[in-house]
């Protein structure tokens, strides 16, 4: 990375901390407490115990795996927001998946693994049809991916109450015991408690594979090229239609792979509405992540802690504060960074 976008990127992310920092000791004044006094609460009721601590984990799991897929578009000049669909029909593919009868007689490494593979499957599948009508047609993916978002809340909805769903409620049934991923506490007893499970290494792995093959893979080079030239790219023969279509389907499986957290290592089921939010929190994730797997777990971890935090201040100020602060760094690193709002703003590619 050159001297200038490192820069770049510094100028970006401390701009964004600083207007979120800003904007949270004016709401938090503006609701008649220290800001100091709030932050400190704050901390308290994340890193400060291990069970906070093992909360932020958990909440920051879905997150990077949703960070990730935006992460990923991004790099191909795209911008998906539709991780909130991707992850919603990801988990109720895992959770009708899980409850079949031959996974409950799997050992579970493969019972695991599968599921995982459903996740991503899925979550890919669910981004095909934005993929096709942005590398076919020139389609801008952010309204094929919100078009998407809208179509699977319905679809779920109506899957859940057509049968599929416990009766009386709006979950699916419990997924096979051997197909559960198995709490952090297990190994570590500190963070008894907490939600925070070894789908924490599914989210590690997917950000540094999803880094080192930008770097290091044909095609991770060539969807990087295209996301700052197509019109070059296409003079020189790089498949620019199929390079965009891929990207886009692997960012729907990235944000798919959040179930893992959620259905696999939490609930042990889907129901409605679990994830929601960890969709759109991954662009804020990627946004200040940048372009390293070490941004994108840090960036996970920073918002992890305000999920986490905003119940510790609920008390005192409304934990709405937090998704306040969220929006703030989206619009502080898009307003900073050139490359995003190009990225957001191009229409058609020349392909």
């Amino acid at each position: 990375m050159t001297a200038p976008r490192v820069g770049q990127e510094a100028i970006a992310v401390t701009t964004a901390l600083a207007a979120a920092w800003v904007a949270f000791a004016v709401l938090v004044w503006l609701y008649g407490e220290s800001p100091l006094v709030v932050a400190r609460l704050l901390f308290d009721g994340t890193w400060g115990t291990a069970y906070g601590a093992g909360q932020v984990i958990f909440k920051a799991t879905p997150l990077l795996c949703t960070g990730v897929a935006v992460f990923v578009g991004l790099r191909a000049g795209l911008f998906n927001i539709g991780g909130e669909g991707q992850l919603a029909i990801a988990s109720l593919a895992v959770g009708i998946a899980g409850h079949l009868g031959f996974v409950g007689a799997l050992p579970s490494f493969v019972a695991v693994p599968l599921l995982i593979a459903v996740a991503a499957v899925a979550g890919g599948a669910w981004a095909l049809v934005p993929a096709m009508l942005r590398a076919r047609f020139g389609a801008h993916e952010v309204i094929g991916t919100i078009m998407m978002n809208r179509v699977a809340d319905s679809l779920v909805g109506a899957l859940l109450g057509g049968g599929l769903a416990v009766a009386g409620s709006v979950r699916t049934a419990d997924i096979a015991p051997s197909a559960h991923m198995a709490r952090l506490d297990a190994v570590v007893p500190a963070l008894r408690g907490s939600a925070a499970s070894t789908a924490v290494f599914v989210a590690l792995v997917l950000a540094v594979a999803a880094a080192w093959g930008f770097r290091r893979t044909r095609v991770g080079r060539e969807v990087v090229l295209i996301g700052k030239n197509p019109v070059a790219c296409e003079a020189v023969h790089i498949p620019v239609r199929r390079r965009i279509a891929t990207a886009l389907v692997l960012s729907g499986s990235a944000a798919g792979l959040a179930s893992a957290g959620t259905v696999l290592g939490y609930k042990g089921y889907f129901e409605m509405g679990l994830g929601a939010g960890a969709g759109f929190g991954g662009i804020a994730v990627a946004l200040l992540g940048r372009s390293s797997a070490v941004g994108l777990i840090l960036a996970a971890l920073f918002f992890g802690t305000l999920q986490q935090g905003g119940l510790a201040i609920n008390g005192h100020v409304p934990r709405e504060v937090m998704n306040v602060l969220e929006g703030v760094v989206i619009l502080a690193v898009s307003l900073s960074d050139a490359d995003v709002r190009r990225t957001f703003t191009r229409g058609v590619v020349g392909a």
